[in-house]
């Protein structure tokens, strides 16, 4: 199988996804934001820069399924240079008028700078893992948003032992509701 063979577009991941959505939800919610925190893998943790995006369907009361689209990008100014880290994510979760909290399975491709126990370099492909996120209006419909990914970076990698990458990104967001 070709490599090319094995990656999936997130957007299309996204299409896919919108089109099993239950069509008779309440109501939708549209969010976006910048979140900065760190990502892990392998040995060494950097700075991440996240811009990030979503909608939510209430399916019942106070389910609601969520899509999210978090683009990690890690700046060149760190040893190892640029990276990018896109994850596509569908959640379950748990909304109210203040809030919400989903969690479920992510779809990430990457590219990015990765230190193991004696080398460093660069990796690239394909990872999938599971993603929780809570986000807290605090103004109205600003708020603050807290995001976690844990993915499993397969392959054979001497550059990656751990075959796990890990990301923690906390920071504002903003929602607009859609009746």
């Amino acid at each position: 199988m070709r490599t090319t063979d094995r990656q999936i577009s997130s957007s299309a991941v996204f299409a896919l996804l919108l089109s099993v959505v239950p069509t008779q939800a309440d109501a939708s919610e549209l969010s976006a934001g910048i979140s900065f925190g760190g990502i892990q893998a392998g040995t060494v943790t950097r700075l991440a820069v996240s811009p990030h995006a979503g909608i939510s369907w209430r399916i019942n009361g106070d389910i609601i399924l969520n899509v999210h689209d978090l683009l990690s990008v890690i700046p060149p100014v760190q040893i190892g240079g640029v990276g990018v880290y896109n994850s596509t994510i569908a959640a379950l979760g748990s909304g109210w008028k203040n809030g919400d909290f989903s969690a479920g399975p992510s779809v990430a491709l990457y590219f990015m700078p990765a230190c193991g126990s004696t080398l460093c370099g660069h990796v690239a492909g394909m990872a999938v893992g599971a993603h929780a996120q809570t986000n807290a209006y605090v103004a109205g419909p600003l708020g603050v948003s807290v995001s976690a990914n844990v993915d499993w970076v397969g392959g054979s990698s001497l550059v990656l032992p751990g075959y796990v990458s890990v990301l923690v990104v906390v920071g504002p967001v903003l929602r607009w509701s859609i009746k």
